[in-house]
């Protein structure tokens, strides 16, 4: 079973990277033989695609960061906490 699992692993592993770096050629490819509007459709979708993420890892991040907060106030600063 775990033979199993390894082989799979390594056969997606080494059928990813040949199929990642066909879409980066062809976007590269379209992107240099576009035109002005392209380009700038092109820029303004990475941001679309880009800003979401951001944004949803700051709020998680603020969020952790204030109920480590409230884990202090209620237990103390942490230095007797019984172990």
């Amino acid at each position: 079973m775990l033979r199993l699992l390894r082989l799979t692993i390594a056969g997606v592993m080494a059928t990813a990277v040949p199929a990642m770096a066909q879409g980066c050629a062809q976007c590269y490819t379209q992107a240099a033989s576009a035109g002005d509007r392209f380009v700038q459709a092109l820029r303004s979708g990475i941001l679309v695609l880009i800003f979401p993420p951001l944004l949803m890892s700051v709020a998680v991040a603020v969020l952790a960061y204030k109920k480590r907060n409230q884990f202090r106030e209620e237990y103390g600063d942490g230095d007797n906490l019984g172990w």
